[in-house]
């Protein structure tokens, strides 16, 4: 099991020229429970089964990841309740990859970076365009994003 550690930010300028690679991701969540989420994700033309354990403080939880069949993906797919699309940018930032998102949809407008970590302590480089930190913050979790998309905040 991967201990997954990420911080999350919002986006606060140009990120794109820096990027060394992109991919159109879409995803779903198929099952919930309190302790786990199973989540189904086409980036390009792969297939990924993930399941994310409760994270208790923001930063780390577990996660299992499969790569399937893209075809197989795309059926699962269809038995999710809606599913997000995004464009992620990869940015290297000295030994860091930011995973900058940029939404689409009902989340357009909304773009943010996450950064994996080896620890929940481990310094690491902030750029110029990184923003305002929401780790831990709920409503920027993609599976709350569905539920409750970022369209809908600006409406009030």
């Amino acid at each position: 099991m991967k201990q997954e550690i990420e911080r999350k930010f919002l986006v606060r300028g140009e990120y794109k020229a820096l990027a060394s690679s992109s991919s159109y991701i879409e995803q779903g969540y198929i099952a919930k429970s309190e302790d786990l989420t199973l989540r189904i994700r086409t980036r390009d033309e792969q297939g990924f089964l993930t399941i994310k354990g409760r994270s208790d403080n923001g930063i780390s939880r577990s996660e299992w990841e499969y790569e399937i069949p893209v075809q197989e993906a795309r059926q699962l797919l269809s038995f999710s309740r809606g599913h997000i699309s995004k464009r992620r940018y990869l940015v290297n930032v000295g030994k860091h990859t930011f995973e900058v998102d940029e939404f689409y949809g009902a989340n357009e407008g909304l773009t943010v970076a996450e950064v994996e970590l080896d620890s929940i302590n481990e310094k690491f480089p902030r750029p110029e365009w990184l923003g305002e930190e929401v780790t831990g913050d709920k409503r920027y979790y993609n599976s709350q994003l569905l539920r409750h998309p970022y369209s809908e905040w600006q409406e009030k």
